[in-house]
């Protein structure tokens, strides 16, 4: 059987581009901590910004990171079941499994949008940051797994996949 979701084409510029986000939240979100910390150790005053911009990157942090779990199988999944079954069984659940993911992402697209889009009239206290920009992180993390679970859907029916996820090893 061929590579799951190897980095070839589109889907490793896909793979590039959430990955490059992922270590940005992830630098924000250490830098913050990072004042913060020094703040309270060393000043004795902490700057209150960070924890908000701690909260904020943290939230982009889980939604880009979302479909890079679902690729590599570090969301929550009990398959001791699914691959015990015979035969076809185990894939035809793999393939149901990410189906109903991406169904399920792509029918709330548009509640999180309407979430988003009310936070245009919001603030945010300490940094004063529009929170549509922050509840926006809402569609990143459904679209980031919309993403990784249809390209799992399309993979498997083309017979380019097994729908297993891809390990580190692989990726």
């Amino acid at each position: 059987m061929g590579d799951p979701m190897r980095d070839k084409g589109s889907m490793g510029i896909v793979m590039g581009v959430v990955r490059a986000a992922v270590g940005i939240a992830f630098l924000v979100l250490c830098v913050a901590v990072l004042i913060q910390v020094l703040g309270r150790s060393v000043f004795n005053s902490s700057p209150v910004w960070t924890e908000e911009l701690t909260r904020f990157a943290l939230l982009y942090l889980a939604a880009f990171g979302a479909g890079l779990s679902f690729r590599s199988g570090d969301l929550v999944n009990v398959d001791l079941v699914c691959e015990a079954l015979p035969g076809r069984l185990p894939w035809l659940l793999r393939l149901v499994s990410a189906l109903a993911t991406a169904v399920l992402c792509a029918i709330l697209l548009w509640p999180a949008w309407r979430y988003t889009s009310i936070g245009v009239m919001q603030t945010s206290p300490a940094l004063g940051w529009r929170m549509d920009f922050i509840h926006a992180s809402i569609l990143v993390l459904l679209l980031s797994l919309l993403v990784f679970a249809a390209l799992r859907v399309l993979r498997m029916l083309s017979g380019a996949s097994d729908g297993r996820p891809v390990q580190a090893e692989e990726s």
